[in-house]
């Protein structure tokens, strides 16, 4: 009997682990304006997606002036956010082929807009009008606890992976799959 309660327990440890494996999160640099930039990295179904971006706090300021509902929006601080795979992507209908691009938002109360964009290597704003490869629309909901600092991450899914991005009490996500 201990024999088996110390197999699954082990096996549980090795579970978590390889999970927590999946995700690869690397300081680049504090940011001009005080917020940390990472480097974060996933394998989802044999591609290798990183987004790299800078993670601004809220500091009691009201979420909804630092996503502006309707406006295109830097997803971050400081630089722009960018994705970058070695494989192609599908966010809903929007084809994203191997490459880097950089990410923007269009927050809304019920759904937001990922847009991608073709142009890359810029400061995070002024958005970079007609530069964008498309956009695709992402499911919003309610976080249970308020995320306090900018959150990107991809959860690995059986039908490919799902973009999350959480701020405040706002998540935001779109599922994607590997061509």
């Amino acid at each position: 009997m201990r024999r088996v309660i110390a197999t699954t327990a082990m096996a549980m440890i090795v579970a978590a682990g390889m999970s927590l494996e999946a995700q690869k999160t690397t300081q680049v640099h504090p940011g001009k304006g005080g917020s940390p930039h990472v480097k974060t990295e996933w394998t989802i179904d044999g591609a290798n997606i990183s987004i790299t971006y800078g993670r601004p706090s809220l500091k009691g300021r009201d979420e909804s002036t630092l996503m502006p509902p309707g406006k295109e929006w830097r997803t971050g601080a400081d630089e722009a956010t960018t994705l970058t795979t070695d494989k192609s992507l599908m966010f809903g209908s929007l084809m994203v082929p191997a490459g880097t691009y950089t990410l923007y938002t269009v927050p809304g109360e019920k759904e937001w807009q990922l847009v991608i964009s073709k142009k890359t290597g810029q400061w995070g704003i002024p958005y970079p009008q007609g530069e964008d490869l498309g956009r695709a629309p992402m499911k919003v909901s309610k976080n249970a606890t308020p995320v306090e600092q900018l959150t990107i991450s991809i959860d690995d899914t059986p039908e490919g992976g799902t973009l999350n991005i959480a701020w405040g009490t706002v998540k935001a996500s779109i599922a994607f799959m590997v061509h």
